[in-house]
């Protein structure tokens, strides 16, 4: 069935049913499916020997993670002969018996939801109950699988906004300004429309435009226009401010995650060893110098070793996790869990961030949304189309319109975004959509709720605690009701005249500032960015995990290269950019002259004395 999830996280469900109790099951347990039974984790950690190295695989590298970061880590370090790397991956390859058509509800872009609530590439994290939003528990789901959270997500790509980059230099992030960023977005990109002093258009990130030209889809950019918002040709490119079509990592009809840009093309080569199925559950420490990991694989515990650096590439959530495990955190937390402390970082786990979002939906007059394409006849023609082809609906994920706009005078730079979807979702996508529906996803960019991350136990099989205290700011409550506000703008403009029906949510009964209000604390969910949990800054700073060069701060030979390491989180979707991170990184590790595009100049609003 078609259907959509928070952030745009839609799908097509081409088959059988999504196995929602069995991710009940999965939550109530509170740790991953298929990697080991629970056990009694031994918290103390464990130092390697010469004699344990003599007996023990090592390579140059050691990557935990082969996610959005990872993958990229694995193919530019091993563009070296001389160098080795050791990829680990918790969950399965992203492929059945060797084939990426055979894993279909990962490589058809529309399929998506699918995995949502799959145990076996999804590590199924809930937040503790938020306080400002009906103490709901909030759903975060994380890829645990080859490509991590890029071979789970909507496959939108967005950069964010340059002074998002500037933003972090100010935060002693020192060289990741936007001169410094833009020429690794470059470098990973093969944009569709070919490069320019933006895009790039000859990297292994391939990059394409919508092909299903929908009407609603040219309603909503034509809409934006007349609500007074400019139209933006390239919203990753000079001017991200205004509305227009979107960028997808879909390549010939496939999802283009970072395994199947970077990954699978250098298995072959003889420096590079993947391992799957395998749990890291601390690093290895002689004295300060991190020099290997312990994991387990198939119920057996396993050490190797890294002759160089050890690098986490796990994401915003176990990225932290793993340096807490292994003694590197908040001293006063870890001896609460009898964890020896290697060394006190406090900020490893707290700036904890992310987008929040909710739906503004309306019912459509007439029959060209995406619902009839859920009843079951469509559904087998349209999987059929894209097992054979990859062509037809199941060759998109559907958000092909979107944008970007100011909430207020004053703002510098655009602070909400929008995606716009063709249909209805219900509760994640899980449910099938009632009506022929079109809807909005908005959210503000730039939340000032701020959280953290902990460790339940020193058991690695026990998720964190996450806290992300959501909307627990006046200005984060007043930036939401303002996004349902503009957004009800946009659909009220004569572009939707043909096919505006009645609204559906929040609904016409919704109007005053309370009645908003309580409609975002009922709806209101996760946008899948957390971020900013291993913050990057300068040494100086209390607060900050790893320095500029991504080395975790007071040790040696460990680094981190993920999410977790944005100082703030960027106004946009998290995957791009962190794409970036990694290509950038891998640079720096590899001691090679930092890339940079001084000048390029970027779009600015002849005033910010009014909202538009």
């Amino acid at each position: 069935m078609l259907s959509a999830a928070v952030s745009g996280k839609i799908g097509l469900r081409v088959g059988m049913g999504m196995g929602v109790g069995r991710c009940v099951s999965a939550w109530l347990r509170g740790s991953p499916m298929a990697l080991t039974r629970r056990r009694d984790w031994d918290p103390s950690p464990r130092y390697s020997t010469t004699a344990a190295k003599r007996s023990t695989p090592s390579f140059s590298y050691v990557i935990v993670g082969a996610g959005s970061a990872g993958c990229v880590l694995a193919n530019r370090l091993t563009e070296d002969p001389q160098e080795s790397v050791l990829l680990l991956e918790a969950g399965p390859k992203d492929m059945t018996l060797g084939n990426v058509r055979l894993s279909w509800k990962i490589h058809m872009p529309a399929a998506l939801t699918y995995n949502l609530c799959d145990d076996k590439v999804n590590w199924f994290y809930h937040t503790l109950p938020q306080e400002h939003v009906n103490n709901r528990v909030m759903y975060w789901p994380r890829g645990r699988v080859w490509g991590g959270s890029s071979s789970l997500n909507a496959m939108v790509y967005i950069r964010g906004h340059a002074e998002d980059y500037n933003r972090w230099q100010r935060e002693g992030a020192e060289g990741w300004d936007y001169d410094h960023c833009l020429p690794y977005f470059r470098k990973a990109q093969c944009h569709e429309l070919g490069g320019d002093r933006y895009r790039g258009g000859s990297g292994p990130l391939h990059v394409s435009r919508g092909k299903t030209d929908h009407p609603l889809h040219r309603a909503f950019i034509e809409a934006g226009q007349q609500a007074g918002y400019p139209f933006t040709d390239d919203m990753n490119g000079f001017q991200q401010e205004g509305l227009g079509w979107m960028d997808m990592t879909i390549y010939k009809g496939k999802r283009w995650s970072t395994a199947s840009a970077y990954l699978r093309p250098v298995l072959n080569r003889a420096n590079l060893r993947t391992e799957v199925q395998c749990l890291t559950t601390r690093i290895l420490f002689d004295g300060r110098r991190a020099v290997g990991v312990e994991y387990t694989q198939n119920g057996e515990k396993k050490q190797v070793f890294a002759e160089k650096e050890v690098i986490l590439s796990g994401g915003a959530i176990n990225s932290p996790q793993l340096l807490m495990l292994s003694g590197v955190g908040n001293a006063d937390d870890l001896k609460q869990l009898d964890i020896p402390v290697v060394q006190h970082l406090p900020g490893v786990g707290s700036n904890l961030q992310d987008h929040l979002e909710l739906y503004v939906q309306q019912q459509c007059t007439q029959p060209i949304t995406l619902y009839k394409a859920q009843k079951p006849f469509h559904m087998v023609k349209i999987g059929l189309e894209w097992l054979l082809q990859y062509t037809g609906y199941g060759a998109t994920a559907h958000l092909e319109s979107g944008g970007f706009i100011r909430s207020r005078g004053g703002v510098a730079h655009p602070d909400i975004q929008f995606h716009f979807l063709p249909s209805q979702v219900i509760d994640h996508g899980r449910v099938a959509s009632k009506i022929e529906a079109y809807q909005v996803h908005v959210g503000p960019m730039r939340s000032t709720s701020i959280g953290w991350l902990k460790l339940k136990s020193a058991s690695p099989l026990d998720h964190p605690i996450l806290q992300p205290n959501y909307l627990s700011t006046d200005i984060d409550v007043w930036e939401f009701r303002e996004c349902v506000k503009l957004s009800r703008e946009i659909f009220a403009q004569k572009a939707f005249d043909p096919f505006r029906g009645p609204e559906v949510q929040p609904g016409p009964e919704c109007q005053s500032d309370a009645e908003i209000d309580a409609f975002v604390r009922r709806k209101a969910d996760s946008a899948y960015h957390p971020s900013c949990t291993c913050k990057m800054g300068s040494p100086s700073d209390p607060m900050a995990v790893v320095d500029p060069e991504t080395r975790v701060l007071g040790l040696e030979g460990l680094r981190v290269v993920d999410a977790s390491i944005m100082p703030s989180v960027v106004s946009g979707n998290l995957n791009a950019p962190t794409i970036m991170i990694a290509e950038k990184a891998a640079d720096i590790i590899r001691g090679r002259p930092a890339l940079s595009n001084p000048g390029v100049p970027v779009y600015q609003p002849a005033s910010l004395e009014t909202q538009r």
